[in-house]
Protein backbone atom coordinates (compact mmCIF):
# COMPACT_ATOMS: atom_id res chain seq x y z
CA UNK A 1 0.00 0.00 0.00
CA UNK A 2 1.58 3.29 -1.05
CA UNK A 3 2.76 5.60 1.72
CA UNK A 4 1.37 9.13 1.78
CA UNK A 5 3.83 11.67 0.41
CA UNK A 6 5.54 13.90 2.94
CA UNK A 7 4.53 17.53 2.75
CA UNK A 8 7.05 19.32 0.55
CA UNK A 9 8.09 22.80 1.47
CA UNK A 10 6.62 25.59 -0.57
CA UNK A 11 9.67 26.92 -2.40
CA UNK A 12 7.68 29.88 -3.56
CA UNK A 13 6.90 30.98 -0.03
CA UNK A 14 8.45 34.30 1.03
CA UNK A 15 11.63 34.22 3.11
CA UNK A 16 10.89 34.96 6.76
CA UNK A 17 11.78 38.51 7.75
CA UNK A 18 14.26 37.35 10.39
CA UNK A 19 16.13 35.28 7.80
CA UNK A 20 16.23 38.20 5.39
CA UNK A 21 17.60 40.41 8.15
CA UNK A 22 20.38 37.93 8.90
CA UNK A 23 21.30 37.74 5.22
CA UNK A 24 21.50 41.52 5.00
CA UNK A 25 23.72 41.57 8.06
CA UNK A 26 26.25 39.21 6.51
CA UNK A 27 25.99 40.61 2.99
CA UNK A 28 26.84 44.32 3.22
CA UNK A 29 25.47 46.57 0.56
CA UNK A 30 27.89 47.82 -2.11
CA UNK A 31 27.74 51.32 -0.64
CA UNK A 32 29.02 50.10 2.75
CA UNK A 33 31.80 48.07 1.15
CA UNK A 34 32.82 51.05 -0.99
CA UNK A 35 33.00 53.29 2.07
CA UNK A 36 35.21 50.79 3.88
CA UNK A 37 37.57 50.84 0.90
CA UNK A 38 37.39 54.66 0.92
CA UNK A 39 38.37 54.63 4.62
CA UNK A 40 41.56 52.66 3.91
CA UNK A 41 42.87 55.06 1.24
CA UNK A 42 44.41 57.74 3.53
CA UNK A 43 45.89 55.04 5.78
CA UNK A 44 47.53 53.42 2.75
CA UNK A 45 48.86 56.78 1.54
CA UNK A 46 50.33 57.59 4.95
CA UNK A 47 51.83 54.11 5.29
CA UNK A 48 53.43 54.39 1.85
CA UNK A 49 54.94 57.75 2.79
CA UNK A 50 56.20 56.28 6.09
CA UNK A 51 57.89 53.37 4.34
CA UNK A 52 59.47 55.69 1.76
CA UNK A 53 60.65 58.19 4.39
CA UNK A 54 64.40 58.88 4.77
CA UNK A 55 66.37 56.39 6.80
CA UNK A 56 68.12 59.20 8.65
CA UNK A 57 66.76 60.99 11.72
CA UNK A 58 67.43 64.61 10.75
CA UNK A 59 65.63 66.64 13.40
CA UNK A 60 67.45 68.20 16.32
CA UNK A 61 65.00 66.91 18.96
CA UNK A 62 65.87 63.28 18.22
CA UNK A 63 69.62 63.83 18.59
CA UNK A 64 69.19 66.05 21.64
CA UNK A 65 67.12 63.40 23.43
CA UNK A 66 69.35 60.56 22.23
CA UNK A 67 72.48 62.33 23.51
CA UNK A 68 70.79 62.99 26.85
CA UNK A 69 69.61 59.42 27.53
CA UNK A 70 72.81 57.56 26.47
CA UNK A 71 76.45 57.49 27.44
CA UNK A 72 79.31 57.22 24.97
CA UNK A 73 79.09 53.41 25.09
CA UNK A 74 75.49 53.49 23.96
CA UNK A 75 74.09 52.41 27.33
CA UNK A 76 70.70 53.76 28.41
CA UNK A 77 70.75 56.31 31.24
CA UNK A 78 67.39 55.44 32.78
CA UNK A 79 67.35 58.42 35.10
CA UNK A 80 67.56 60.79 32.15
CA UNK A 81 64.53 59.14 30.55
CA UNK A 82 62.36 60.64 33.29
CA UNK A 83 63.58 64.20 32.76
CA UNK A 84 61.61 66.76 30.76
CA UNK A 85 62.05 67.60 27.09
CA UNK A 86 60.72 71.00 25.98
CA UNK A 87 59.22 71.23 29.50
CA UNK A 88 57.14 68.10 28.77
CA UNK A 89 57.25 64.54 30.14
CA UNK A 90 58.94 62.40 27.49
CA UNK A 91 59.35 58.89 28.89
CA UNK A 92 57.66 56.81 26.17
CA UNK A 93 59.20 58.69 23.20
CA UNK A 94 62.65 58.53 24.82
CA UNK A 95 62.40 54.76 25.21
CA UNK A 96 61.18 54.41 21.62
CA UNK A 97 64.10 56.51 20.35
CA UNK A 98 66.54 54.31 22.22
CA UNK A 99 64.88 51.06 21.14
CA UNK A 100 65.05 52.20 17.53
CA UNK A 101 68.77 52.92 17.81
CA UNK A 102 69.63 49.78 19.80
CA UNK A 103 67.43 47.21 18.01
CA UNK A 104 66.69 48.61 14.55
CA UNK A 105 69.86 50.44 13.60
CA UNK A 106 68.47 53.91 14.22
CA UNK A 107 66.15 53.67 11.21
CA UNK A 108 63.74 56.59 11.04
CA UNK A 109 61.32 54.46 8.98
CA UNK A 110 60.70 52.05 11.83
CA UNK A 111 59.21 54.84 13.91
CA UNK A 112 57.36 56.49 11.03
CA UNK A 113 55.54 53.21 10.41
CA UNK A 114 54.86 52.93 14.15
CA UNK A 115 53.39 56.45 14.06
CA UNK A 116 50.97 55.44 11.31
CA UNK A 117 50.05 52.27 13.23
CA UNK A 118 49.32 54.29 16.39
CA UNK A 119 47.04 56.63 14.47
CA UNK A 120 45.23 53.59 13.06
CA UNK A 121 44.64 52.49 16.66
CA UNK A 122 43.19 55.94 17.38
CA UNK A 123 40.81 55.57 14.42
CA UNK A 124 39.69 52.16 15.68
CA UNK A 125 39.16 53.47 19.22
CA UNK A 126 36.96 56.27 17.91
CA UNK A 127 35.12 53.86 15.60
CA UNK A 128 33.97 51.84 18.63
CA UNK A 129 32.18 54.95 19.91
CA UNK A 130 30.04 55.61 16.82
CA UNK A 131 26.36 55.46 17.91
CA UNK A 132 24.79 52.11 17.02
CA UNK A 133 21.42 53.65 16.28
CA UNK A 134 22.73 55.39 13.16
CA UNK A 135 22.21 53.99 9.69
CA UNK A 136 24.98 51.45 8.82
CA UNK A 137 26.07 53.51 5.81
CA UNK A 138 26.31 56.64 7.95
CA UNK A 139 28.31 54.81 10.60
CA UNK A 140 30.89 53.62 8.07
CA UNK A 141 31.01 57.07 6.47
CA UNK A 142 31.84 58.60 9.86
CA UNK A 143 34.62 56.04 10.35
CA UNK A 144 35.95 56.92 6.90
CA UNK A 145 35.95 60.60 7.90
CA UNK A 146 37.97 59.74 11.02
CA UNK A 147 40.55 58.03 8.84
CA UNK A 148 40.76 60.87 6.31
CA UNK A 149 41.00 63.54 9.01
CA UNK A 150 43.60 61.82 11.20
CA UNK A 151 45.67 60.71 8.19
CA UNK A 152 45.26 64.08 6.49
CA UNK A 153 48.01 65.30 4.18
CA UNK A 154 48.35 68.30 6.51
CA UNK A 155 50.04 65.94 9.00
CA UNK A 156 52.72 64.68 6.59
CA UNK A 157 55.54 65.64 8.95
CA UNK A 158 54.31 63.02 11.42
CA UNK A 159 55.25 60.18 9.05
CA UNK A 160 58.11 61.91 7.21
CA UNK A 161 60.26 62.36 10.29
CA UNK A 162 59.39 60.14 13.21
CA UNK A 163 60.80 62.60 15.74
CA UNK A 164 57.62 64.63 15.39
CA UNK A 165 55.36 61.59 15.10
CA UNK A 166 56.67 59.75 18.15
CA UNK A 167 56.82 62.97 20.17
CA UNK A 168 53.16 63.79 19.55
CA UNK A 169 51.14 60.78 18.39
CA UNK A 170 51.53 58.31 21.32
CA UNK A 171 50.04 60.81 23.79
CA UNK A 172 47.12 61.61 21.48
CA UNK A 173 46.49 57.93 20.75
CA UNK A 174 46.52 56.95 24.41
CA UNK A 175 44.08 59.79 25.10
CA UNK A 176 41.66 58.59 22.41
CA UNK A 177 41.84 55.12 23.95
CA UNK A 178 41.13 56.61 27.37
CA UNK A 179 38.14 58.52 25.97
CA UNK A 180 36.79 55.38 24.27
CA UNK A 181 37.17 53.32 27.46
CA UNK A 182 35.44 56.02 29.53
CA UNK A 183 32.67 56.22 26.92
CA UNK A 184 32.07 52.49 27.28
CA UNK A 185 32.13 52.63 31.10
CA UNK A 186 35.53 50.98 31.54
CA UNK A 187 37.36 53.20 34.02
CA UNK A 188 40.37 50.93 34.59
CA UNK A 189 41.22 50.95 30.89
CA UNK A 190 40.71 54.71 30.78
CA UNK A 191 43.01 55.30 33.76
CA UNK A 192 45.72 53.01 32.38
CA UNK A 193 45.65 54.75 28.99
CA UNK A 194 45.74 58.14 30.71
CA UNK A 195 48.85 57.17 32.69
CA UNK A 196 50.63 56.05 29.51
CA UNK A 197 49.56 59.25 27.81
CA UNK A 198 50.97 61.41 30.61
CA UNK A 199 54.26 59.51 30.35
CA UNK A 200 54.34 60.29 26.64
CA UNK A 201 53.87 64.05 26.35
CA UNK A 202 52.15 67.06 27.86
CA UNK A 203 49.35 66.68 25.30
CA UNK A 204 47.86 64.10 27.69
CA UNK A 205 47.73 66.29 30.79
CA UNK A 206 44.05 67.34 30.36
CA UNK A 207 42.82 63.79 29.83
CA UNK A 208 41.99 63.16 33.51
CA UNK A 209 39.43 65.99 33.53
CA UNK A 210 37.99 64.71 30.25
CA UNK A 211 37.51 61.25 31.79
CA UNK A 212 35.74 62.83 34.77
CA UNK A 213 33.52 64.86 32.44
CA UNK A 214 32.54 61.74 30.48
CA UNK A 215 31.72 59.88 33.71
CA UNK A 216 29.50 62.79 34.78
CA UNK A 217 27.68 62.81 31.45
CA UNK A 218 27.12 59.06 31.79
CA UNK A 219 25.60 59.62 35.26
CA UNK A 220 28.13 57.30 36.85
CA UNK A 221 28.95 57.23 40.55
CA UNK A 222 30.39 60.28 42.25
CA UNK A 223 33.66 58.40 42.87
CA UNK A 224 34.21 57.94 39.13
CA UNK A 225 33.87 61.70 38.68
CA UNK A 226 35.90 62.85 41.67
CA UNK A 227 38.78 60.36 41.41
CA UNK A 228 40.09 61.29 37.93
CA UNK A 229 39.52 64.97 38.71
CA UNK A 230 41.69 64.68 41.81
CA UNK A 231 44.37 62.76 39.92
CA UNK A 232 44.31 65.41 37.19
CA UNK A 233 44.89 68.16 39.75
CA UNK A 234 47.81 66.25 41.28
CA UNK A 235 49.33 65.65 37.84
CA UNK A 236 49.01 69.31 36.82
CA UNK A 237 50.40 70.62 40.10
CA UNK A 238 53.25 68.12 40.04
CA UNK A 239 54.15 69.05 36.48
CA UNK A 240 53.99 72.78 37.24
CA UNK A 241 56.25 72.47 40.27
CA UNK A 242 58.85 70.29 38.54
CA UNK A 243 58.98 71.63 34.98
CA UNK A 244 61.97 73.77 33.94
CA UNK A 245 61.57 77.50 34.31
CA UNK A 246 61.19 79.78 31.31
CA UNK A 247 59.63 79.42 27.88
CA UNK A 248 60.49 76.81 25.27
CA UNK A 249 60.77 76.69 21.47
CA UNK A 250 60.95 80.45 21.10
CA UNK A 251 57.52 80.90 22.66
CA UNK A 252 56.56 84.40 23.75
CA UNK A 253 56.30 85.22 27.44
CA UNK A 254 54.09 88.26 26.77
CA UNK A 255 50.49 88.44 27.96
CA UNK A 256 49.21 88.71 24.35
CA UNK A 257 45.58 87.55 24.73
CA UNK A 258 44.77 88.33 21.09
CA UNK A 259 47.68 86.31 19.75
CA UNK A 260 46.92 83.36 22.00
CA UNK A 261 43.24 83.40 21.07
CA UNK A 262 44.19 83.31 17.39
CA UNK A 263 46.38 80.27 18.06
CA UNK A 264 43.45 78.46 19.72
CA UNK A 265 41.20 79.14 16.74
CA UNK A 266 43.88 78.36 14.14
CA UNK A 267 44.71 75.04 15.80
CA UNK A 268 41.05 73.99 15.75
CA UNK A 269 40.62 75.15 12.13
CA UNK A 270 44.01 74.05 10.81
CA UNK A 271 42.48 71.62 8.31
CA UNK A 272 41.25 74.50 6.19
CA UNK A 273 44.47 76.39 5.51
CA UNK A 274 48.10 75.83 4.58
CA UNK A 275 49.75 79.07 5.69
CA UNK A 276 47.01 81.72 5.74
CA UNK A 277 46.25 82.13 9.43
CA UNK A 278 43.02 84.07 9.00
CA UNK A 279 41.33 81.20 7.13
CA UNK A 280 42.23 78.76 9.90
CA UNK A 281 41.11 81.23 12.58
CA UNK A 282 37.70 81.73 10.96
CA UNK A 283 37.23 77.98 10.42
CA UNK A 284 38.33 77.26 13.98
CA UNK A 285 35.99 79.89 15.39
CA UNK A 286 33.04 78.38 13.53
CA UNK A 287 34.00 74.87 14.68
CA UNK A 288 34.21 75.92 18.32
CA UNK A 289 30.89 77.78 18.09
CA UNK A 290 29.04 74.80 16.61
CA UNK A 291 30.63 72.46 19.17
CA UNK A 292 29.48 74.76 21.96
CA UNK A 293 25.90 74.64 20.67
CA UNK A 294 26.01 70.87 20.39
CA UNK A 295 27.54 70.47 23.86
CA UNK A 296 24.84 72.70 25.36
CA UNK A 297 22.24 70.10 24.42
CA UNK A 298 24.48 67.22 25.51
CA UNK A 299 25.10 68.75 28.92
CA UNK A 300 21.41 69.48 29.40
CA UNK A 301 20.14 66.00 28.44
CA UNK A 302 23.28 63.96 29.32
CA UNK A 303 22.69 61.13 26.82
CA UNK A 304 25.26 58.36 27.30
CA UNK A 305 25.73 57.99 23.53
CA UNK A 306 27.16 61.54 23.33
CA UNK A 307 29.45 61.31 26.35
CA UNK A 308 32.66 60.25 24.59
CA UNK A 309 32.17 62.68 21.71
CA UNK A 310 31.60 65.57 24.09
CA UNK A 311 34.77 64.51 25.88
CA UNK A 312 36.68 64.36 22.59
CA UNK A 313 35.52 67.89 21.70
CA UNK A 314 36.64 69.21 25.09
CA UNK A 315 39.98 67.42 24.78
CA UNK A 316 40.63 68.97 21.36
CA UNK A 317 39.85 72.48 22.59
CA UNK A 318 41.98 71.89 25.70
CA UNK A 319 44.90 70.91 23.45
CA UNK A 320 44.43 74.10 21.44
CA UNK A 321 44.46 76.16 24.65
CA UNK A 322 47.62 74.42 25.90
CA UNK A 323 49.25 75.11 22.55
CA UNK A 324 48.33 78.79 22.83
CA UNK A 325 49.64 79.04 26.38
CA UNK A 326 52.93 77.21 25.83
CA UNK A 327 53.90 77.60 22.17
CA UNK A 328 52.61 80.95 20.89
CA UNK A 329 55.25 82.50 18.65
CA UNK A 330 55.39 84.48 15.41
CA UNK A 331 58.57 82.79 14.14
CA UNK A 332 56.71 80.12 12.12
CA UNK A 333 55.32 80.09 8.56
CA UNK A 334 52.08 82.06 8.50
CA UNK A 335 52.93 83.68 11.83
CA UNK A 336 50.65 81.34 13.78
CA UNK A 337 51.95 78.24 15.53
CA UNK A 338 48.50 76.67 15.21
CA UNK A 339 49.31 76.08 11.53
CA UNK A 340 52.30 73.81 12.24
CA UNK A 341 51.78 70.47 10.52
CA UNK A 342 51.81 68.18 13.55
CA UNK A 343 49.24 70.28 15.42
CA UNK A 344 46.59 69.56 12.80
CA UNK A 345 45.61 66.57 14.93
CA UNK A 346 43.85 69.10 17.16
CA UNK A 347 41.68 70.20 14.24
CA UNK A 348 41.11 66.59 13.20
CA UNK A 349 39.82 65.56 16.64
CA UNK A 350 37.59 68.64 16.94
CA UNK A 351 36.13 68.11 13.46
CA UNK A 352 35.50 64.41 14.11
CA UNK A 353 33.60 65.28 17.31
CA UNK A 354 31.60 67.89 15.42
CA UNK A 355 30.67 65.46 12.63
CA UNK A 356 29.49 62.69 14.96
CA UNK A 357 27.56 64.97 17.33
CA UNK A 358 25.86 66.79 14.45
CA UNK A 359 24.91 63.52 12.77
CA UNK A 360 23.54 61.95 15.95
CA UNK A 361 21.60 65.13 16.87
CA UNK A 362 20.00 65.32 13.41
CA UNK A 363 18.75 61.78 12.70
CA UNK A 364 16.09 63.17 10.35
CA UNK A 365 18.68 64.23 7.78
CA UNK A 366 18.71 61.86 4.76
CA UNK A 367 21.74 59.67 5.12
CA UNK A 368 22.71 60.05 1.45
CA UNK A 369 23.22 63.78 2.01
CA UNK A 370 25.13 63.15 5.22
CA UNK A 371 27.42 60.65 3.49
CA UNK A 372 27.97 62.97 0.52
CA UNK A 373 28.90 65.82 2.86
CA UNK A 374 31.31 63.65 4.85
CA UNK A 375 33.04 62.40 1.70
CA UNK A 376 33.33 65.94 0.32
CA UNK A 377 34.78 67.27 3.59
CA UNK A 378 37.32 64.43 3.71
CA UNK A 379 38.53 65.01 0.16
CA UNK A 380 38.57 68.80 0.32
CA UNK A 381 40.61 69.00 3.53
CA UNK A 382 43.01 66.38 2.20
CA UNK A 383 43.45 68.35 -1.02
CA UNK A 384 44.10 71.57 0.91
CA UNK A 385 46.75 69.76 2.93
CA UNK A 386 48.76 68.99 -0.22
CA UNK A 387 50.35 72.42 0.06
CA UNK A 388 51.35 71.71 3.65
CA UNK A 389 52.88 68.38 2.61
CA UNK A 390 54.97 70.14 -0.05
CA UNK A 391 56.16 72.67 2.54
CA UNK A 392 57.21 69.89 4.91
CA UNK A 393 59.13 67.96 2.25
CA UNK A 394 60.85 71.14 1.07
CA UNK A 395 61.92 72.14 4.58
CA UNK A 396 63.32 68.68 5.39
CA UNK A 397 65.31 68.21 2.16
CA UNK A 398 68.42 70.25 3.19
CA UNK A 399 68.55 68.43 6.53
CA UNK A 400 69.52 65.20 4.75
CA UNK A 401 73.11 66.48 4.84
CA UNK A 402 73.17 65.59 8.54
CA UNK A 403 73.97 61.92 7.80
CA UNK A 404 77.17 62.89 5.99
CA UNK A 405 78.01 65.53 8.61
CA UNK A 406 77.82 62.94 11.37
CA UNK A 407 79.91 60.38 9.49
CA UNK A 408 82.73 62.82 8.71
CA UNK A 409 82.37 64.60 12.08
CA UNK A 410 81.95 68.08 10.59
CA UNK A 411 81.46 70.32 13.66
CA UNK A 412 80.41 73.49 11.84
CA UNK A 413 77.92 71.64 9.63
CA UNK A 414 76.45 69.82 12.64
CA UNK A 415 76.08 73.12 14.47
CA UNK A 416 74.34 74.67 11.45
CA UNK A 417 72.00 71.67 11.23
CA UNK A 418 71.40 71.77 15.02
CA UNK A 419 72.52 68.15 15.40
CA UNK A 420 74.02 67.14 18.75
CA UNK A 421 77.62 66.21 18.02
CA UNK A 422 77.75 64.57 21.45
CA UNK A 423 75.30 61.92 20.25
CA UNK A 424 77.75 60.49 17.70
CA UNK A 425 79.75 58.21 20.05
CA UNK A 426 76.61 56.46 21.35
CA UNK A 427 75.19 56.10 17.83
CA UNK A 428 78.49 54.67 16.64
CA UNK A 429 78.62 52.22 19.57
CA UNK A 430 75.08 51.02 18.83
CA UNK A 431 75.75 50.85 15.06
CA UNK A 432 72.85 53.21 14.47
CA UNK A 433 72.48 54.95 11.14
CA UNK A 434 74.51 56.65 9.71
CA UNK A 435 77.16 54.50 11.41
CA UNK A 436 76.11 51.36 9.53
CA UNK A 437 77.08 49.60 6.32
CA UNK A 438 73.86 50.91 4.78
CA UNK A 439 75.26 54.45 4.70
CA UNK A 440 76.11 55.70 1.22
CA UNK A 441 76.93 58.95 -0.51
CA UNK A 442 74.59 57.92 -3.33
CA UNK A 443 77.32 58.07 -6.00
CA UNK A 444 76.91 54.43 -7.09
CA UNK A 445 80.62 53.85 -6.58
CA UNK A 446 82.87 56.19 -4.59
CA UNK A 447 82.29 56.31 -0.83
CA UNK A 448 84.03 57.97 2.10
CA UNK A 449 87.67 56.86 2.11
CA UNK A 450 87.65 55.87 -1.57
CA UNK A 451 90.30 57.19 -3.94
CA UNK A 452 89.34 58.83 -7.23
CA UNK A 453 91.61 59.88 -10.08
CA UNK A 454 91.30 63.64 -10.25
CA UNK A 455 92.93 63.72 -13.67
CA UNK A 456 89.82 62.06 -15.14
CA UNK A 457 87.50 64.76 -13.79
CA UNK A 458 86.02 66.73 -16.70
CA UNK A 459 85.80 70.52 -16.56
CA UNK A 460 82.46 72.30 -16.71
CA UNK A 461 81.02 72.60 -20.19
CA UNK A 462 77.75 73.07 -22.02
CA UNK A 463 76.66 69.55 -20.99
CA UNK A 464 78.00 69.63 -17.46
CA UNK A 465 77.90 72.92 -15.61
CA UNK A 466 78.14 73.93 -12.00
CA UNK A 467 79.39 76.52 -9.57
CA UNK A 468 80.63 76.86 -6.03
CA UNK A 469 78.61 79.67 -4.47
CA UNK A 470 79.72 79.40 -0.88
CA UNK A 471 83.08 77.79 -0.09
CA UNK A 472 83.70 76.28 3.32
CA UNK A 473 84.45 79.03 5.85
CA UNK A 474 85.84 76.78 8.56
CA UNK A 475 86.59 73.18 9.53
CA UNK A 476 83.65 70.99 8.60
CA UNK A 477 81.50 73.86 7.35
CA UNK A 478 78.75 73.58 4.74
CA UNK A 479 79.66 74.27 1.10
CA UNK A 480 76.90 75.22 -1.34
CA UNK A 481 76.44 75.65 -5.08
CA UNK A 482 74.51 74.45 -8.11
CA UNK A 483 75.10 71.82 -10.78
CA UNK A 484 73.56 70.17 -13.83
CA UNK A 485 74.73 67.28 -16.02
CA UNK A 486 73.05 66.63 -19.35
CA UNK A 487 70.03 68.64 -18.28
CA UNK A 488 69.45 66.72 -15.02
CA UNK A 489 70.69 66.82 -11.47
CA UNK A 490 73.88 64.87 -10.72
CA UNK A 491 73.83 61.72 -8.61
CA UNK A 492 75.89 63.20 -5.79
CA UNK A 493 78.61 65.59 -4.71
CA UNK A 494 82.10 64.48 -3.66
CA UNK A 495 84.75 66.40 -1.74
CA UNK A 496 88.33 65.13 -1.95
CA UNK A 497 91.67 66.20 -0.60
CA UNK A 498 94.71 66.88 -2.78
CA UNK A 499 95.42 63.17 -3.26
CA UNK A 500 91.92 62.32 -4.47
CA UNK A 501 90.78 60.66 -1.25
CA UNK A 502 87.06 61.19 -0.63
CA UNK A 503 86.71 62.99 2.70
CA UNK A 504 83.19 64.37 2.31
CA UNK A 505 80.10 64.52 0.18
CA UNK A 506 76.80 66.22 -0.30
CA UNK A 507 73.20 66.17 -1.44
CA UNK A 508 71.68 67.39 -4.69
CA UNK A 509 68.22 68.15 -6.00
CA UNK A 510 67.63 71.13 -3.69
CA UNK A 511 65.65 74.18 -4.89
CA UNK A 512 67.73 77.00 -6.34
CA UNK A 513 67.96 80.09 -4.17
CA UNK A 514 67.09 83.55 -5.41
CA UNK A 515 70.74 84.51 -5.93
CA UNK A 516 71.77 81.46 -7.93
CA UNK A 517 72.08 81.89 -11.71
CA UNK A 518 72.23 78.46 -13.27
CA UNK A 519 71.73 76.51 -16.48
CA UNK A 520 68.34 74.96 -17.34
CA UNK A 521 67.68 71.80 -15.34
CA UNK A 522 70.15 72.73 -12.61
CA UNK A 523 69.50 72.18 -8.92
CA UNK A 524 71.24 73.41 -5.80
CA UNK A 525 73.53 71.24 -3.71
CA UNK A 526 75.07 71.29 -0.25
CA UNK A 527 78.13 69.39 0.93
CA UNK A 528 80.51 69.10 3.84
CA UNK A 529 83.74 67.36 4.75
CA UNK A 530 85.60 66.52 7.90
CA UNK A 531 88.23 68.90 9.28
CA UNK A 532 91.34 68.74 7.10
CA UNK A 533 94.31 70.79 5.97
CA UNK A 534 95.01 71.89 2.41
CA UNK A 535 92.79 72.73 -0.55
CA UNK A 536 89.69 70.68 -1.32
CA UNK A 537 88.25 69.60 -4.64
CA UNK A 538 84.50 69.54 -5.21
CA UNK A 539 83.17 67.12 -7.84
CA UNK A 540 79.79 66.20 -9.20
CA UNK A 541 79.15 62.59 -10.17
CA UNK A 542 76.76 61.38 -12.83
CA UNK A 543 76.66 57.78 -14.13
CA UNK A 544 80.19 57.17 -12.83
CA UNK A 545 81.69 60.24 -14.55
CA UNK A 546 83.42 62.97 -12.54
CA UNK A 547 82.92 66.68 -13.23
CA UNK A 548 85.04 69.27 -11.49
CA UNK A 549 83.33 72.22 -9.83
CA UNK A 550 86.31 73.64 -7.92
Amino acid sequence: MPQPALDAPDVAAPIPRTTAKIRRTFAPRPGVAALWVFATVPFALALLAAVRAPKMHVLLDYWHVFAKITDDNGDLLLGQVFTYHLDQPFVVPSLLFYADAAWFGGDNRVLTVLTVALLAVAVFALHTMVPRQLNPVTRVALTAAMSWLLFTSHATELWSQSTNGISWVPAVTFCTIAIACAHHGRPIGAYAAAVLGCLSFGAALPIWFVIAFIAWLRKESRLRVVLPSAVGLVVLIGWWLTKPAGTQSGATAAFDPDGRLSVVAAAVGGLWSVDVAVLAVVAGGLTITILALLLRRTIADRPAADAGWAGLACYAVALAMMLALGRTTTSVPGGNVGLVSRYVLVAALATIALLVLTTSHRPQWPHRYVVAGIVALSLVTHAIGGGKADEVRGSYAPLSLSAIALRVDAPAALAALHIQRAAAPAARALHAYPFTDAFTLGCHGPELGSHVDLTTAQPTSANAAGALDKPATGPGAITTGWAVVNGTQPDCILITDQTGTVIGGGITGLPLTAGQTASPGATAWQATAGPTNGPLTVLTVQAGHLYRIS
